[in-house]
């Protein structure tokens, strides 16, 4: 990845990317489905980084998961704030989270509102659906 692991993570803890969401895109497993989604928010606030689309499918659960995934250079993501947060810890097989996901692109700026389910199986998170 060629993204500065000095620099704040994109998903809003204060922490740097290389200590935060960085270490989750580069093998480790998340502990929870809040640092999961986050992660896969970054995912998303990084594209076109190489191996973003594809640490999204790996985190996706298989049951729901895409063949392809294609991640629209024209949306750039600009906020995370996570809503609530329901189970999901680390030695939880279930949880939810809710957030909300400000972005810009060609149509202005945009919210993307989302409650996501997670699972963990196998000691690894999964992003299974959302609503």
């Amino acid at each position: 990845m060629t993204f500065d692991p000095d620099t704040l993570c994109p998903c809003g803890t204060g922490e740097t990317y290389g200590a935060c969401c960085g270490r989750f895109h580069a093998g480790a497993a998340a502990p929870t489905a809040d640092a999961l989604m986050r992660s896969r928010y970054s995912a998303f606030a990084l594209a076109p980084e190489p191996g973003m689309a594809e640490y999204l499918l790996a985190t996706w659960h298989p049951s729901t998961r895409p063949g392809t995934l294609e991640l629209d250079d024209g949306t750039q993501w600009r906020r995370l704030d996570v809503v609530r947060a329901e189970a999901g810890g680390p030695f939880e097989g279930a949880g939810i989270v809710e957030f909300a996901a400000h972005y810009t692109d060609d149509g202005g700026l945009g919210v993307l509102r989302e409650t996501s389910r997670f699972v963990r199986e196998g000691g690894r998170w999964f992003y299974v659906d959302a609503e």
